[in-house]
């Protein structure tokens, strides 16, 4: 039975690797949208977050710890100081970074970063203002509980919706059952006020068997989160095993299903994560990805520059080195998949959007990118 269901989970996963191939480079061959790349910045660490506080400037993060400004004009970088001590091992480190959605009129910067407490780390989402060079005022609003002993797992990504509230996420910090109990962070997607303060209307405010800031969970490491204010829609993506990485349509208090149920294997056999692929009360992916691209970030265009790519899903993608776009039809189904930029041959890590609809992309060989039309 046991070599049976081996050879059960080997042949369905080479089949669905051959599909998502196959539509892939069928898909690439008619994009029919030119556009270039130009080299704004290099020799600098992982860039893990971007963000603009104005027109042509990128605040953005680095993993080592540092933040800096980057004028994309005239790609002058200015060192920015005042960041907490933050641990900086394996996964870890300074990840994301996002502008208050009134950032003009008061300033808020939001990030998240890992905490060291006794030499172990937990995701921490902070916010602090910009005095010239300077970070101040630097308050961490939430110290998550997903406290572990690995170095792994930490998410983590920062998006805003039209209403008032944050959203971040958490990876399982490597231990999976972290993401089935609601009585830590870990392996969650959670929701806050701008101020820090808990929502009333959070899914799990009543039970007192659960974390008040929990939104969803059931996640493995959601390291792309975005919020798409034209349909109101909440957009995640996280990494899988071997195989399964997942983008999520995320509903309150809903079960995304890890470890449960999975489409990757496990790292030591060809076996599937979990019970199978379904389960009652818990959520099937909006996409799943096999073999693994290694998601890092998610957006959703809405520029002008290139017209034909208003509405589509833009995903960051570490191991298979290029971006991924996703055509979504007028009901949020997934229609087509490209693979973008596949000839820089870099880890990307994150990718943003200016106000005239160009686009950015950080690697972790520490460059900026601008993308641009042809």
């Amino acid at each position: 039975m046991f070599f049976s269901n081996v050879l059960k989970y080997f042949v369905i996963s080479v089949f669905l690797s051959q599909i998502v191939s196959s539509q892939v480079i069928l898909e690439k061959k008619n994009q029919n949208v030119s556009y270039q790349t130009e080299v704004i910045a290099k020799n600098l660490n992982i860039i893990w977050g971007m963000t603009f506080i104005d027109k042509n400037k990128i605040l953005f993060t680095q993993k080592n710890g540092k933040v800096g400004i980057l004028n994309t004009i005239t790609k002058k970088i200015t060192n920015i100081y005042g960041v907490p001590k933050v641990m900086y091992s394996g996964q870890g480190g300074l990840l994301d970074v996002a502008v208050h959605p009134n950032y003009d009129m008061n300033g808020w910067i939001y990030f998240t970063y890992v905490k060291d407490k006794n030499g172990l780390g937990e995701t921490t989402l902070s916010r602090a203002k910009l005095n010239g060079n300077r970070l101040i005022n630097w308050q961490d609003l939430l110290i998550s509980k997903s406290l572990s002993d690995t170095s792994r797992h930490f998410g983590s990504r920062i998006t805003f919706d039209e209403k008032g509230h944050l959203f971040f996420s958490i990876g399982d910090r490597g231990v999976r059952s972290n993401a089935q109990n609601l009585s830590n962070h870990a392996g969650s997607i959670l929701r806050l006020n701008l101020d820090g303060t808990v929502p009333y209307d959070n899914p799990f405010v009543k039970n007192k068997h659960a974390i008040n800031e929990i939104y969803s969970y059931g996640h493995r490491n959601p390291q792309g989160l975005f919020y798409d204010k034209k349909n109101s829609r909440l957009w995640s993506i996280e990494h899988g095993p071997r195989g399964g990485d997942e983008i999520n349509l995320i509903f309150a208090g809903k079960n995304y299903g890890w470890p449960v149920i999975s489409y990757g294997k496990e790292y030591y056999s060809a076996m599937g994560v979990g019970i199978g692929t379904h389960k009652k009360g818990m959520m099937q992916p909006h996409k799943v990805y096999i073999p693994s691209i290694a998601p890092s970030s998610l957006m959703v265009y809405s520029g002008k520059a290139f017209p034909k790519w208003e509405g589509n899903i833009f995903v960051s993608a570490l191991k298979l080195k290029h971006l991924n776009r996703i055509v979504l039809d007028k009901n949020a189904k997934v229609i087509k998949e490209y693979r973008l930029l596949e000839y820089l041959n870099e880890r990307i890590r994150c990718v943003i959007e200016d106000s005239n609809g160009l686009l950015y992309i950080s690697t972790d060989s520490g460059k900026i990118f601008k993308i641009m039309p042809n």
